[in-house]
């Protein structure tokens, strides 16, 4: 559970490319995934005003990811434009095997959290992609206790590696942590890049 504030900083910054930013705040500590994809966020995309050029964009953060792929594999959205999702946990997180028995993540993390973990059937069922996605990976632990029970690079949340899905258009990795990714200049740099053209922006080699 945290609140849609985190997104504000990106959320102002795509209003002014022109893009009409709505955040979606979702309480992860009462719900399940499929709750939050069902309920919530299908009224939010129900009370948007459609035009006949109208393009729904998404960019999330972590479980906000998850939440989408499950909308989109049981929704059709007709007016589906392209997704950036930011620390997905898309193949789950050692951190919650670890800890999803304690009875603090449960309470920060409520039932969605419980659908986290790297061997959930659920994640599984999500299958591949099948929409314009990019991913972004942060590889800043800034919790070195979380560092070291993440294998490989990571965010201090989520592995680099489990960042990917499978149908995914394009992947970027940079030096942030999971908690401050969102409001990062560079990566809403390359939020709206990839929103306008379907690639991130790489440096001329």
């Amino acid at each position: 559970g945290r609140t849609g504030r985190s997104m504000k900083k990106m959320a102002q910054a795509l209003g002014q490319k022109g893009y009409v930013p709505v955040i979606v705040d979702y309480h992860s500590r009462k719900h399940s995934i499929e709750y939050l994809a069902d309920e919530v966020l299908h009224e939010v995309l129900e009370s948007f005003p459609r035009g006949p050029r109208s393009r729904i964009h998404f960019v999330t953060h972590s479980m906000g990811g998850i939440i989408v792929r499950y909308y989109l594999k049981h929704h059709r959205l007709e007016e589906l434009g392209r997704v950036v999702m930011l620390s997905p946990p898309n193949q789950g997180s050692e951190l919650v095997d670890l800890l999803r028995d304690s009875p603090v993540y449960k309470i920060l993390h409520g039932p969605a959290g419980q659908q986290l973990g790297t061997a959930d059937q659920f994640l599984k069922s999500l299958g591949p992609v099948h929409f314009e996605l990019g991913v972004i990976a942060g590889q800043k632990t800034g919790d070195p206790v979380a560092g070291r029970i993440i294998p490989g690079p990571n965010d201090g949340k989520v592995g680099v590696e489990r960042t990917k899905v499978p149908g995914m258009k394009d992947f970027l990795v940079v030096p942030y942590s999971h908690t401050f990714i969102m409001r990062q200049k560079a990566v809403i740099d390359q939020v709206a890049h990839f929103l306008r053209h379907g690639v991130f922006l790489r440096e001329p080699q």
